[in-house]
């Protein structure tokens, strides 16, 4: 099985965030062959088999949220290993799937989406949240919720546990509302943002930071200012005209709003195309 176009890499990603029930494995495993130009076909469903691999060797429907929590974490943590320290925040292969699936190791939205997707292959209730600066994994409903944290091997939280994370972020305390299921467009998101922030660090990335960008504006929601950031990066990447035109699309939008700021985004539009001459 050979390796798909960018273009129908692009066009399946498109496709899987506005399906009804889109797949959140799927996704991250797309958006690791963005990054990783050896990804095949071949690769991405050896990363779904191993997923339902480690379903497999969980115990069968071992309890309620907090036997479930109790079993995927001592599977996952324990025997296998996975979880997360703070040198895995340099480096890329932390936020694609296929890379943590191999390592072990991983941002802690990434170890959640182990979690998440081995226990829901097992029948589990399980879901993501996204605590301020630091996502997690739920188990059972808002009632019974178990509360783990992959990032550490997969640790179940208590309540102070999760206050002292979110102050810890934030410097607030913690709202009900943070502990709401995540959907997985919203993971998805999240991690696009993260590869983001590690490529902005990194100027000689702009390729990843545009891939990033790109992959975001194809989700159903997203931030109008994505164009904007797209334009620059085409600006410094030598696309004068592309990177203009995009400006300019981005300023007709604004215009609505703040006519100022619209007319700022117009002179660098046109500086950019200066830099042509």
């Amino acid at each position: 099985m050979g390796r798909p176009t960018e273009h129908e890499l692009r066009q399946r990603f498109a496709e899987q965030a506005r399906a009804e029930r889109p797949d959140l494995a799927l996704l991250c495993l797309l958006v690791g062959a963005e990054a990783d130009a050896s990804l095949d076909e071949a690769g991405m469903d050896a990363a779904e088999i191993e997923l339902d691999r480690l379903a497999g060797l969980l115990p069968f429907r071992p309890g309620g949220a907090r036997g479930w929590a109790s079993a995927v974490s001592e599977l996952l943590g324990a025997r296998c290993g996975f979880g997360g320290t703070p040198g895995d925040y340099q480096r890329l292969e932390s936020s694609l799937l296929h890379e943590v699936l191999r390592r072990r190791r991983g941002l802690p939205i990434l170890l959640s989406v182990v979690w998440i997707e081995v226990a829901r292959r097992a029948g589990a209730p399980v879901y993501g949240v996204a605590l301020p600066g630091h996502f997690v994994v739920g188990f059972g409903s808002r009632e019974e919720q178990v509360l783990v944290d992959p990032f550490d091997g997969g640790r179940l939280l208590t309540g102070a546990d999760a206050e002292l994370l979110v102050a810890g972020a934030t410097g607030e305390p913690l709202d009900p509302s943070m502990l709401a299921p995540a959907d997985p467009l919203e993971i998805v998101l999240r991690i696009l943002n993260n590869i983001r922030a590690w490529a902005s660090a990194r100027p000689e990335r702009t390729d990843v930071q545009l891939w990033a960008v790109e992959l975001s504006l194809l989700l159903p929601s997203h931030a109008a200012r994505l164009r904007f950031e797209r334009a620059q990066l085409l600006v410094q990447r030598g696309d004068f005209l592309g990177g203009a035109a995009e400006m300019e699309a981005y300023a007709d939008v604004v215009a609505a709003v703040d006519p100022t700021s619209a007319e700022t985004i117009r002179r660098r539009a046109r500086a950019a195309r200066a830099r042509l001459n």
